[in-house]
């Protein structure tokens, strides 16, 4: 019965509450006037299925020749507000009025919140815009359906539905919502690649240790072990706390790959930190002028930040991804960052590449080095509000090497 009034209401128009009740009304006023002959209830039964009648057929017609266009949607980091905005059109040569419009928001952008909007009144040939604002919760790739018109007008006894779909998935229904970028100050484990063998060229924190010249890159406050070399003195006398120099730093272009393991087994909140933690390296990593980049098994090797936030957006644990064996084949043969849930896939990395592990133990690792990463699936919530702040301290944390 809910199918029949669904495609009824979508192709015709289907009663009211008040359209059902003078239904009855008049089927009751027709079979009187039948056993009576009076004439009086004749009338009124005419009159009543004559204003059906009408009733039936205004609500379809005012809904035609109404346009609506969704504007393009800028793309947007996870917590932050989306402005959706459509315009609405009336193409016909009379005025619409007491329409509803639905916008229907796509599966797991915000769940709690379908957007309405009741027009009073739109003039012929004008244009209506109307603008709602979506909290994106999580991180992804999204596209809108369809929009809904309802309208029971003028007379508020039968209402029709005119659904606007969308054919083609086209720049102007899809919404982009980036994953967290965390601002680190410091990522031993990017900053300590390649130490063991050129530690001059590779490690930061030796090159801001020991230069005396340099062109100075910018200011910032003293932290608690920065050389007292690099104190800039004037501009600490001029602001009244010590302020340090950042010089610039050359780092040879040294290549440097970013791995998401997207294997199946990921706990969600697990792989929600994952796919921060490798946003969060790679942009670290372009900070300090490293050729970085990222791979995934679907997407391969890719480089730009647009592309990397989009390819990192749309990215979701697949059961059909390599395993443990086929890593090594696939994976680029430079140093890289292994951010992965598999303990046993450690094995497959060549000796210079570092790992993230998100697990409970690590055990007979020999030929690598990395940071276990410890999340706790009940603090999930909390720590999306608090913008992981857990992850961030522990990516600046001292990587533990293992020999």
């Amino acid at each position: 019965m809910k199918r029949l009034f669904r495609y009824l209401e979508y192709q015709f128009c289907v009663p009211e509450f008040a359209g059902g009740m003078l239904m009855l009304l008049s089927g009751f006023f027709f079979a009187a006037a039948t056993n009576t002959l009076s004439g009086w209830l004749y009338v009124i039964s005419g009159v009543s299925f004559a204003l059906l009648l009408i009733s039936g057929i205004l609500p379809r017609r005012s809904l035609k020749d109404i346009e609506i266009l969704r504007s393009p949607i800028e793309p947007v980091s996870a917590g932050d507000a989306i402005a959706i905005e459509l315009i609405i059109t009336n193409n016909s040569k009379a005025d619409k009025s007491l329409i509803e419009v639905y916008d229907f928001v796509p599966k797991g952008l915000d769940k709690d919140y379908a957007p309405q909007k009741v027009i009073e009144e739109l003039p012929a040939h004008q244009k209506l815009r109307w603008v709602y604002t979506l909290d994106s919760q999580y991180r992804g790739i999204f596209w809108f359906g369809r929009v809904d018109l309802v309208t029971a007008s003028p007379f508020g006894l039968f209402r029709s539905r005119r659904s606007l779909l969308s054919n083609q998935q086209t720049n102007q229904q899809k919404v982009i919502v980036y994953p967290h970028v965390l601002t680190l100050n410091q990522c031993p484990l990017i900053d300590q690649i390649g130490a063991e063998e050129t530690p001059k060229t590779y490690s930061q924190r030796y090159v801001n240790a020991n230069a005396n010249e340099g062109l100075t890159k910018a200011l910032r406050p003293y932290r608690w072990g920065d050389p007292t070399r690099l104190i800039h003195w004037r501009s600490s006398a001029k602001f009244g706390e010590l302020k340090i120099r950042e010089l610039e730093i050359t780092l040879s272009g040294q290549d440097l790959v970013i791995a998401l393991d997207t294997s199946s087994g990921w706990g969600h909140f697990q792989f929600e930190e994952a796919v921060v933690a490798a946003a969060s390296l790679y942009f670290y990593a372009q900070g300090v002028n490293l050729n970085v980049k990222l791979w995934t098994s679907l997407g391969g090797t890719v480089q730009g930040q647009q592309i990397v936030l989009e390819t990192l957006a749309g990215v979701n644990p697949n059961p059909n991804d390599l395993s443990s064996q086929g890593v090594r084949e696939k994976l680029p043969d430079t140093p890289l960052i292994w951010l992965t849930h598999r303990q046993d896939s450690l094995s497959s990395l060549i000796s210079s590449s570092r790992w993230l592990l998100w697990g409970e133990q690590v055990q007979d690792l020999t030929e690598s080095s990395g940071m276990l990463i410890k999340s706790d699936d009940q603090e999930a919530g909390e720590n999306l509000k608090n913008e992981f702040s857990s992850l961030r301290s522990q990516l600046q944390k001292q990587i533990k090497f293992l020999t």
